[in-house]
């Protein structure tokens, strides 16, 4: 295929689908610690001005840190910008709870390599039960047989301010949780911490298991063991993650909306940072080179 993830190195031994999905005791506490934080602290402490912290942050760092930060920049260097601001977004990207920068994209390379292979593991592809996916993806890792080698890329892997994020990555909810204690008491910091955290680990499964399963789809990748799927009614919410047939079809294209009626709001986003010199170089499908593997199936 013409589309390939630099930081994964397959040899022709490894495999996508021979693997063991066991349970991730990191991963698994931290996860379990803020729904049951969020659950009973969001109910005892209530107030409209700590929900309306939690939906406007919520927002903040969805679109800035885990569409923009993380994904287009870190994971797809799909636009470029100030060190500074990179660092910025892709901390924001961290603190929506799910992983450090190194992290974040060894496990987001993994899965892209693992789906388009001929066949791989249902772990990668969401391909079990809602139950058994969320518990897979929220509380469990997965150990391939045969592995690909995933190599960090030498800027993120000797940069000392991206280590320390990775190192740090549950600590950086901190600064946040101590400005939001002084700012509006504990109510901000469970609605504005760990309320937020629990939602957003959910919904990024719950997006990751629809768009990998149902919506709509302009194109198909020949060869892929998982498509991506368009879920259009969500695009708003998830600042245009949920355009995920686009993404498959493009994965380093900076602009996720691509046909009339899809909603992109991280695109929109990144033109007023172009704006206003902050951002610069968005590549868009007309920018990347052609797959040979791609078919559009609206043509056919």
């Amino acid at each position: 295929m013409t589309y390939e993830n630099a930081s994964i190195k397959a040899m022709k031994s490894s495999n996508a689908y021979q693997g063991t999905v066991s349970w991730s005791p990191l991963k698994s506490i931290w996860s379990s610690s803020c729904y049951l934080i969020a659950l009973i602290g969001g109910v005892w402490t209530f107030n409209w001005d700590a929900f309306l912290l939690f939906l406007l942050f919520t927002a903040f760092v969805l679109c800035f840190g885990h569409s923009l930060g993380m994904h287009r920049k870190l994971i797809h260097q799909s636009f470029d910008c100030p060190k500074w601001l990179e660092y910025f977004l892709v901390h924001l990207g961290v603190i929506v709870g799910l992983a450090g920068p190194v992290g974040m994209l060894r496990t987001h390379d993994t899965r892209d390599w693992a789906q388009r292979q001929a066949q791989c593991h249902p772990y990668f592809g969401h391909q079990k039960d809602m139950l058994t996916d969320w518990w897979w993806q929220v509380h469990c890792d997965i150990k391939l047989n045969r592995p690909p080698e995933f190599k960090c890329p030498e800027g993120i892997k000797n940069d000392a301010i991206y280590q320390w994020m990775e190192k740090h990555w549950i600590l950086q909810q901190l600064p946040w949780a101590v400005l939001f204690f002084l700012l509006g008491g504990i109510s901000w910091v469970i609605w504005g911490i760990f309320v937020r955290v629990a939602v957003s680990i959910t919904g990024h499964w719950m997006i990751g298991y629809f768009a990998h399963n149902n919506g709509h789809q302009h194109w198909l990748v020949d060869g892929a063991d998982i498509q991506g799927h368009n879920i259009k009614y969500t695009s708003l919410i998830t600042m245009g993650e949920s355009l995920h047939n686009n993404h498959h079809a493009f994965p380093n294209s900076a602009k996720f909306a691509l046909k009339k009626g899809e909603l992109d709001p991280g695109w929109w986003v990144l033109k007023v940072l172009e704006l206003i010199k902050l951002a610069s170089h968005l590549k868009t499908p007309d920018d990347l080179p052609k797959r040979k593997e791609l078919i559009n199936i609206e043509k056919n």
